[in-house]
C-alpha cells in the first residue's frame, strides 16, 4: 500500500516520552507545557479511554485519515496507531508522529515487523479452499494456502522445493497479476480434466497446459486476495493464520511447517 506519511519520519517526541522509556530526551524549550503534558500522560495507566483519546487525536490531526486502532507500546506515552496495514507512533495528542521500526534493544526484537506479522494473519478455514487446486502428499496433515501466478518464477521455485516436503496438503490459490497469459494460463489449467497434475506439469516439468474452457473461480480470487492485501506471488498462509511473502529455500520451510501449532 502507499504509505499515507510517506516520507514523513518526525523522530521528536517531546523529552517527557522518551525519558520516561530510554533515558533520554528531545527537549523542545519552546513548548515546556507540551512536555509536561507527556510527562503527566506516561505516568498514567492506559486505559480504554486513553486509546480512544489518541484515535480522536490522531484522526484530528490528519483529515481523512481512519485509524483502524490503537495500542500501548512498552514505552510509556507512545501508542502504536494502525492506518489500513500500516503501524505509526504517536503521542497522546497526536503532536509528534514516527514512522519506522520499533525495535526492542534488550532483546534485539523487531516490535513492529512482530506486530505486523500478527496483524497479516488470516484464519486458515477463512480461505476459499474450495476453489483452490488440491495436492495432497503422504497423510496430508499439514496443510499451506497459496496464492500463485502461473508465470510467477518464485512460484515455480516454491514448487520444485515442495517435491521433497512429505505428509502435507498444498491449496493453490490462483491469482494471475503478471501478465494477460497468466489468466490465460491460470484458466486452461483451472479448465483442464485433471486440475493438479496440469498444475504440477506446468510448474515443475514446464509443460504448457492445453487450451480448455470453463468457468473459473479467478475473479473471485483476485477480489479475495487483494482484500488480504496479497501483492505479490507466492504468498503462503499456514494452518496457524501466519503468513511468508515469497518462496522458502527447502529449510526455511520444513522449519516452518514443524514450528505451526494449532489447536
Amino acid at each position: 500500500m502507499v504509505r499515507p506519511f510517506s516520507g514523513l519520519f518526525l523522530a521528536a517526541f517531546a523529552g517527557g516520552i522518551l525519558a520516561a522509556g530510554m533515558g533520554a530526551a528531545v527537549a523542545q524549550t519552546s513548548a515546556p507545557a507540551v512536555v509536561s503534558t507527556q510527562q503527566a500522560a506516561a505516568a498514567q495507566p492506559v486505559t480504554p479511554e486513553t486509546l480512544a483519546q489518541v484515535k480522536q487525536a490522531f484522526e484530528h490531526r490528519f483529515e481523512g485519515i481512519k485509524v483502524a486502532a490503537v495500542n500501548p507500546t512498552p514505552l510509556p506515552g507512545l501508542f502504536e496507531v494502525q492506518v489500513e496495514s500500516d503501524l505509526m507512533y504517536t503521542d497522546i495528542d497526536a503532536n509528534y508522529v514516527l514512522q519506522g521500526s520499533l525495535i526492542d534493544a534488550r532483546a534485539r526484537v523487531d516490535l513492529t515487523a512482530q506486530r505486523l506479522a500478527k496483524l497479516s494473519e488470516v484464519p486458515f478455514d477463512s480461505l476459499p479452499l474450495d476453489k483452490a487446486i488440491k495436492q495432497v502428499r503422504g497423510n496430508g496433515e499439514r496443510k499451506i494456502a497459496v496464492f500463485e501466478d502461473p508465470n510467477c518464477g518464485y512460484c515455480k521455485q516454491l514448487h520444485r522445493t515442495l517435491e521433497s516436503v512429505d505428509n502435507i496438503t498444498i491449496y493453490t490459490l490462483l491469482f494471475p497479476i503478471l501478465s494477460p497469459d497468466s489468466n490465460v494460463k491460470a484458466r486452461n489449467i483451472w479448465c483442464a480434466k485433471d486440475k493438479a497434475a496440469t498444475w504440477r506439469d506446468w510448474m515443475v516439468n514446464a509443460k504448457t497446459p492445453a487450451e480448455a474452457q470453463c468457468d473459473t473461480p479467478i475473479d473471485e480470487l483476485l477480489a479475495f486476495g487483494r482484500k488480504l492485501r496479497v501483492q505479490g506471488t507466492p504468498a503462503i498462509f499456514f494452518a496457524d493464520g501466519s503468513r511468508v511473502n515469497g518462496a522458502l529455500p527447502l529449510d526455511a520451510l520444513n522449519k516452518k511447517l514443524a514450528s505451526v501449532k494449532v489447536d
